[in-house]
């Protein structure tokens, strides 16, 4: 089936997680886009509603919080016949997924060995560095907070074969991170898109709104 030259290429959403160590990144493309996105975000004002010496005053960034639902479905790729979907479902990428939130393995090792061997203190592994990437013009790092899936189908070997993913992410700003880590720059590269973006949502007119014998400042 032909698809219609007017129509526009419709980018996929993902979450992809680095390895700073090791930056190969491990991308993991949303198979249908969430529907809906709810985002919260919580001033970092200065003092309290009660402080009027510097009520307009900002301290950082506002701490964003995003949830998403992502669907998962290889009951397409069943009926094609692919021998990923046959022997695996959806499993290969809902441990991609899962995976963002657990410390490596190898790591976990290499500290009981330490342990064992009179190591005072062991620092904790890190989680991979992830961004949610949705359009071109948000590129976000964030940290999962909360996570869970409802496998609702599964095949022959007990494989899920459709599932739906709740994910709750942290909005990293560069309150959070520092000026060498590439999630400030992101971050601060994304305030620079939405402060050039909402040039187009306002008017510079005010007589639009409040009349033109109306003077405010």
């Amino acid at each position: 089936m032909t698809t219609f030259p007017g129509s526009p290429r419709l980018l996929k959403g993902a979450i992809v997680g680095f390895d700073l160590l090791a930056p190969i990144p491990k991308v993991i493309p949303f198979q249908y886009n969430p529907v809906t996105m709810t985002r919260s975000l919580e001033v970092q004002s200065t003092g309290e509603a009660s402080d009027f010496t510097e009520p307009l005053r900002l301290k950082g960034a506002p701490v964003e919080s995003i949830t998403i639902e992502v669907k998962l479905d290889a009951i397409d790729a069943l009926e094609k016949g692919d021998s990923g979907a046959q022997t695996n479902g959806i499993y290969p990428q809902l441990s991609a997924l899962e995976t963002l939130i657990y410390p490596k393995s190898a790591l976990i090792i290499a500290n009981q060995v330490l342990l064992s061997l009179g190591t005072i203190q062991v620092a904790p592994p890190q989680a991979p560095f992830t961004l949610l990437i949705w359009g071109v013009k948000r590129v976000l790092p964030v940290r999962i907070t909360t996570f869970s899936i409802t496998e609702e189908a599964y095949d022959a070997k007990l494989n899920p074969i459709r599932a739906t993913v709740s994910l709750g992410l942290r909005v990293l700003s560069y309150n959070d991170l520092t000026i060498t880590h590439p999630g400030y720059h992101l971050f601060l590269a994304h305030q620079i898109v939405k402060e050039t973006v909402a040039r187009l949502g306002q008017i510079d007119d005010l007589s639009a709104v409040a009349g033109s014998d109306v003077t405010l400042l």
